[in-house]
């Protein structure tokens, strides 16, 4: 009790007697409390002023009120309520109350983001979402993730159809209360409630009261605090059932940061090699390794600002320090301007400058290892199916830098623990603006359209012209074609999911996103069903020792294959001047996409002869592309392997990492 966040209630005679008894069901119980000597909540306004104090209550106040009735009423009356919770704070309004909800997401500055649900029960749930019995099983877990349902009458006229919960978005993420204070809530309040993060935007969850009140006072007009300290924060985690298994979008409180246990790997037996993954920069989580165990951290977020750094930094030394581990080895994504990997190289530069700040590292030998980005999702994706050897790796996402200095993100790999090399890629394509075109589809959209019609494009029939040429936003498309033929600030891509941005925006979905993959998310939405419909063009092509596109880091003897969708943007825009509905467009975009990777794995397994296949990166929250590219690999023949214990995205990056690094570790020793 004395190293636990209860070491400042000191027990009352009563309680010390319950927890020094061997008879007593509260023997030493770390938590044991009651009113007297416990934590209380207390509540108070925007402006600090405490409004209502249970533990004056408790000691003879005249109030009739506690905090949880004081809060239900407010929260019926429409008010926003900040609620000190088990891994820091959310912010709660009736999620019934659209006018509530409306001004949250306008005072949170939170656009189009879905809010997240809590409800009483599973009862309650059902009747805004289906649940099927895979999912009721992950929703009533002791684990208590938030759980994405298809909403029940998406498209029809209705109070959550028209909510601002989830704008343009068939799901809602549901989870059930976890910590007493929820139930004692919920049985008073409305009997579901918007639970969003309380935090500063772009900032980790507030964990103290007065930090909180510093954040969102501004937001909220109470708050909920009570007095034992937050030890550690730890975000809601969120999971999908997908074909049939759950899988991680988020993988936080409820499960880390319990152990993935890794393969066998051939010829290893130094279980002493301790090894940190430093993660990405997006939905970033890290990773220590102790013998056969990978603990992976809560989700720690995008690492852009100063405050997300130092959780990040304090998060490895919460994880060094509960698990003992002190690593010799750390692994790091091949970008220099990541911060997880700035911190990487700034403890070999301690090391080196024998400056030794973090006397955690004196005397220790301190081995970086690179990593490639896709290489590591795809053997995240080995690591926790726990197989070895050759696969092919299908490994699609928004961005991550290449072995040959470009930004990948439609990638066919052929790779083991150890090594990879390139089998197959989206074309590559200028992404105008760099960054700037992941915030603003339409500069993407431009660029497939120039490169499939050239400057024809202006004479295409499509609403999306209009839309562009009629904005006033500074969306110049003389510019943008400028910058794509003298190649000013226009990196080459191969991004999927910059081509999700792209249809999306030319189908006139979205032009500007207010967070990450909303095009995409929207895009999806539109998409009906995929299995045996319709699908448009593409090729696929194979390098020649002339092709621009040549990856500089591929042997002239390998063959590569060019997947190119050229075709499929010129299907698209002769569907649009059809007067073709979106959602037959979507379904058919969906299914090429599949077909045409399909396609490329066939080819390479043609030549390799390898038939495992695995599935990694975040395109695969896509429950269209995951179902989809599952079920046409296996009616190939292959056997498919794809996420379910860690999150197909950014957030699986470090366990990736840890393996590939060990296996480095042990190619240079035996090579000694």
């Amino acid at each position: 009790r004395a190293k636990t966040s209860m070491q400042s209630f000191k027990m009352c005679d009563q309680c010390q007697r319950e927890y020094d008894d061997p008879l007593n069901r509260r023997f030493h119980a770390q938590p044991n409390a009651c009113p007297v000597c416990g934590p209380h909540l207390f509540v108070v306004d925007r402006f600090g002023k405490v409004v209502v104090d249970d533990k004056k209550r408790f000691e003879g106040s005249d109030s009739n009120l506690s905090s949880l009735d004081f809060v239900a009423i407010e929260l019926k009356a429409g008010k926003i309520v900040a609620i000190k919770g088990l891994g820091g704070f959310h912010l709660a309004v009736d999620a019934k109350n659209q006018e509530a909800v409306q001004r949250l997401r306008r005072l949170k500055k939170r656009e189009h983001k879905p809010f997240a649900l809590m409800a009483k029960s599973v009862d309650v749930a059902s009747k805004l979402v289906f649940i099927s019995s895979e999912e009721r099983q992950i929703l009533e877990s002791y684990h208590r993730p938030i759980t994405l349902f298809l909403r029940r009458n998406f498209d029809k006229n209705n109070s959550f159809a028209d909510c601002p919960i989830a704008p343009n978005n068939p799901f809602f993420g549901i989870m059930l209360p976890y910590t007493p204070l929820h139930y004692l809530l919920l049985e008073k309040s409305p009997k579901i409630l918007v639970m969003t993060s309380g935090n500063r935007s772009g900032e980790p969850l507030s964990i103290d009261n007065q930090d909180a009140l510093d954040a969102f006072s501004h937001i909220a007009d109470y708050f909920v605090f009570h007095n034992r300290d937050i030890y550690f924060r730890a975000d809601d985690s969120i999971v999908q059932v997908q074909n049939k298994i759950p899988r991680f979008f988020r993988r936080s409180r409820g499960y880390a940061p319990l152990p993935v246990i890794l393969p066998d790997f051939p010829n290893f037996t130094d279980n002493n090699i301790s090894i940190l993954g430093c993660g990405a920069a997006l939905k970033n989580t890290v990773c220590l390794t102790r013998g056969k165990m990978a603990f992976l951290s809560q989700h720690i977020g995008d690492i852009e600002n100063e405050r997300v750094f130092q959780f990040y930094k304090d998060s490895i030394s919460h994880l060094k320090k509960i698990f003992n581990i002190e690593p010799t080895v750390i692994a790091h994504d091949l970008h220099p301007d990541y911060l997880s990997t700035k911190f990487a190289l700034s403890i070999k530069e301690e090391l080196e400058n024998n400056k030794k700040q973090d006397k955690k590292f004196d005397n220790k030998d301190i081995i970086l290892l690179p990593v490639q980005h896709h290489h590591a999702h795809a053997v995240s994706c080995m690591a926790e199916n726990q197989i070895t050897g050759n696969v092919i790796a299908i490994t699609l996402d928004g961005t991550g830098l290449g072995s040959d200095g470009k930004i990948w993100g439609g990638e066919v790999l052929i790779c083991n623990e150890k090594e990879f090399k390139r089998g197959a890629h989206l074309k590559y394509i200028p992404m105008p603006g760099g960054d700037a075109a992941a915030k603003e589809p339409w500069r993407m959209a431009i660029s497939y359209l120039f490169e499939a019609f050239g400057k024809d494009l202006f004479n295409l029939k499509i609403p999306f012209l209009k839309e562009i040429l009629d904005d006033k936003s500074n969306r110049n498309i003389d510019f943008i074609l400028q910058m794509i033929n003298k190649n000013i600030n226009c990196p080459l891509t191969s991004s999927c999911g910059r081509l999700f941005d792209a249809v999306a925006s030319i189908c006139s979905i979205r032009h500007k996103i207010t967070f990450e993959s909303q095009a995409a998310i929207e895009l999806q939405a539109k998409c009906e069903q995929i299995k045996d419909c319709e699908k448009y063009d593409f090729a696929i092509n194979q390098f020649k020792d002339n092709d621009k596109d040549k990856d500089e880091n591929q042997d002239e003897d390998e063959e590569l294959f060019i997947i190119d969708l050229t075709p499929l943007i010129k299907n698209i825009v002769e569907d649009i001047e059809k007067g073709t509905p979106i959602e037959s467009i979507s379904s058919k975009f969906h299914q090429t996409v599949i077909d045409s990777f399909v396609c490329a794995v066939e080819k390479i397994s043609c030549e390799t002869g390898i038939k495992q296949v695995v599935l990694s990166g975040g395109v695969f929250n896509n429950i269209w592309i995951l179902t989809g590219m599952i079920h046409a690999l296996e009616k190939k023949g292959f056997r498919v392997y794809s996420h379910s214990k860690v999150p197909s995205g950014d957030g699986g990056i470090s366990l990736g990492q840890v393996v590939i690094a060990k296996m480095g570790i042990i190619n240079q020793k035996s090579k000694h």
